[in-house]
């Protein structure tokens, strides 16, 4: 009987050990989804957020591109009047919006300086030799936007300034990644933009700027209280995996992709405890960099994709779309302009445009 209950007590104590060690595991493993699913949607919202931002840069500076004072200086090459037009716009800006690190320049054709709003004495200046994304250009004049490296790392809305069909210059409208850490740190999110070494070459005005793990901090507001712990976690695991959860803190990377495509750095998002509690609670369908939902921001991003429709470029769409409410008369020399334009896009895209324009023709008539 005694011989009984000691196999009884010993199968009791071996189940109850590996209920136990399947309660640890199982609850570690449910921790570690949990934290691996709070870790894709935050870089998820980051992901929109940074499209957001990209989108009101680029809608801003296709906006600044029109301006008729700004074309005129080039066109008589008063590049003083360049400069005080420039300078009046981003004053306001910085006033009245939240634009405040906003930066305008004007290149010529040849990608030399004809304007810049922050300082004079730089006109004539070449800037292809340390911008490698203004390459692009030689082959694809379309307006771009993106976190581009150059002196220092920034985000930057290029855009061909043109009179008809010539090309007067280009205008970029330059925005310090500071403003987006800032909006972040409001969510209790502490970003660190980290810039590849290797282009430090290039970016001359970032050569004092802390490293991590062979990365520069782009963004100077980074949390300089916060840079140490950074500097000590286990980087091998958190590029591995994505995610890192140490210390209650959840530590998040994103790789880094200028207007080309091409990885230059990566974004390192770190969650105190705090910050991941309130944002488990909060609804996670809305962003916690604007007050729009995750749908509103894919729309927006949507448009920024195609601003133009089936058309290659703003130009061409609006030429198109004012032929049918000219005079005669004045139709001629459009008509001309249009049929040149038209004449080199391929039979899809022309068959894109007719079906585009279908759809959105107004019906008028007498409903029966």
């Amino acid at each position: 009987m005694r011989y009984m209950n000691k196999i009884f007590l010993l199968i009791t104590f071996f189940v109850l050990v590996i209920l136990l060690v399947s309660i640890f595991f199982f609850a570690r493993q449910n921790k570690e989804d949990r934290l691996e699913s709070l870790s894709d949607h935050v870089v998820s919202n980051f992901r929109a957020g940074l499209s957001y931002e990209m989108v009101d840069l680029l809608s801003f500076s296709l906006a600044l591109s029109e301006d008729g004072e700004l074309k005129n200086a080039l066109i008589s090459e008063d590049e003083s009047k360049g400069y005080r037009i420039l300078s009046k716009i981003t004053q306001r800006f910085k006033k009245y919006t939240h634009l405040k690190s906003l930066r305008i320049q004007v290149l010529s054709p040849d990608f030399f300086i004809f304007a810049r709003s922050w300082n004079k004495g730089f006109e004539g200046m070449p800037i292809w030799w340390f911008r490698d994304d203004l390459g692009i250009f030689k082959e694809n004049k379309q307006p771009k936007v993106g976190m581009e490296t150059g002196r220092l790392l920034t985000f930057k809305a290029t855009i061909p300034i043109r009179s008809g069909n010539k090309l007067l210059g280009y205008l970029e409208v330059i925005k310090l990644i500071d403003e987006f850490a800032a909006k972040l740190r409001k969510k209790g999110i502490e970003l660190f933009a980290l810039m590849d070494e290797r282009y430090l070459e290039q970016a001359e005005l970032m050569r004092d700027f802390p490293m991590i793990h062979g990365y520069v901090v782009a963004n100077q507001n980074y949390n300089h209280q916060m840079i140490d712990r950074v500097k000590e976690i286990d980087w091998d695991r958190l590029i591995q995996k994505s995610y890192l959860y140490d210390s209650e803190t959840l530590y998040s990377l994103e790789p880094m992709y200028n207007g080309r495509g091409d990885k230059i750095g990566v974004y390192l998002l770190v969650l105190p405890g705090s910050a991941l509690e309130k944002y488990e609670r909060e609804n996670q369908s809305i962003s916690f960099f604007t007050q729009f939902s995750d749908e509103d921001i894919e729309n927006v991003v949507a448009s920024w994709v195609h601003p133009f429709g089936s058309f290659r470029n703003r130009y061409d769409k609006e030429l198109i779309e004012l032929l049918p409410r000219l005079n005669k008369e004045d139709k001629v020399e459009f008509e001309a302009e249009a049929k040149e334009i038209l004449g080199e896009y391929s039979k899809e895209e022309l068959i894109d445009i007719i079906l585009s324009n279908e759809h959105n023709e107004k019906k008028i008539g007498v409903i029966k």
